[in-house]
């Protein structure tokens, strides 16, 4: 089993890819790790989706719902703690500037607002912690394995500004995952056109069969100006039999509806 994700090594998104079993596979982008299972290079993919901060992953969604035939096999959601990098041979006070991926940068702005330090977005945590090595008056946000790997101290911990940090991470496959009796669903649909209550009589649907809807998030369609596409997610497998039904009904109502996978629920949601 070989398993594609947002690399390279030392990022959180290679954290929760190591919870699967198999050989892990590093990729720079998001969209390079969706080419590689969608051309069988490797066998499953880990990706970030959502953060509890900074919310959903625009180009994951995108490329969930525009580009690949791709399925949620599975989610991980995993705890994350920042932590600020320095070299070994530098002091909280010689940093002048630090470097991360743009949303721990934003998921820790009092602290960094507190150093008063300039701040530079990179494309991965790990790659900041790359970029600072003998670099004195550099620091990088990044994780512990980060620090391990490329020889820097950790002179700060937990520096996130939030405690309840939780980032999510979907498990891409040709397949989504059979029935556990513990599932969820993940699906896209759009409207046939923009009317009062349209929504509204879909989202009662689901609530007709009484099925727990866990979240709903709109995204602009990307064909004109004003024009959405709803993602949602609910409790339950889509082979089980009243979420058949409300998928069946809800088709005759909107224009478009994509299953993007049904896979086991981590978590309480």
């Amino acid at each position: 089993m070989k398993i594609g994700y947002f690399g390279p090594a030392g990022t959180f998104t290679e954290e929760a890819a190591s919870q699967r079993e198999g050989e892990l596979v590093p990729y720079s982008t998001i969209p390079e790790v969706f080419e590689a299972v969608h051309s069988g290079e490797v066998d499953q993919g880990v990706v970030p989706i959502e953060n509890s901060i900074e919310g959903s992953v625009g180009v994951t969604l995108d490329l969930l719902a525009h580009q690949y035939l791709l399925k949620i096999k599975g989610e991980i959601i995993l705890p994350i703690s920042h932590n600020l990098l320095i070299n070994p041979d530098a002091e909280l006070e010689d940093i002048e500037v630090v470097y991360s991926h743009y949303q721990p940068l934003s998921q820790c702005r009092l602290f960094l607002e507190k150093m008063g330090v300039r701040t530079q977005a990179t494309r991965s945590t790990a790659a900041a912690a790359g970029m600072i090595k003998d670099n004195k008056g550099a620091g990088a946000i990044g994780t512990r394995r980060a620090a391990q790997l490329y020889g820097l101290k950790i002179a700060a911990e937990d520096i996130q500004d939030h405690e309840n940090n939780m980032t999510r991470f979907v498990v891409i496959d040709q397949e989504d995952h059979a029935p556990t009796g513990k599932d969820k669903t993940s699906v896209i649909l759009c409207l046939s056109r923009d009317r009062p209550g349209g929504l509204y009589e879909i989202l009662g649907e689901f609530a007709g069969e009484d099925i727990n809807l866990t979240k709903i998030e709109s995204r602009p369609s990307k064909e004109k100006l004003g024009s959405y596409i709803f993602f949602v997610d609910m409790e339950g497998h889509h082979k089980d039999l009243k979420i058949m039904k409300v998928i069946n009904r809800v088709r005759s109502k909107v224009g478009y509806i994509k299953i993007l996978g049904s896979y086991p629920q981590e978590g309480d949601d």
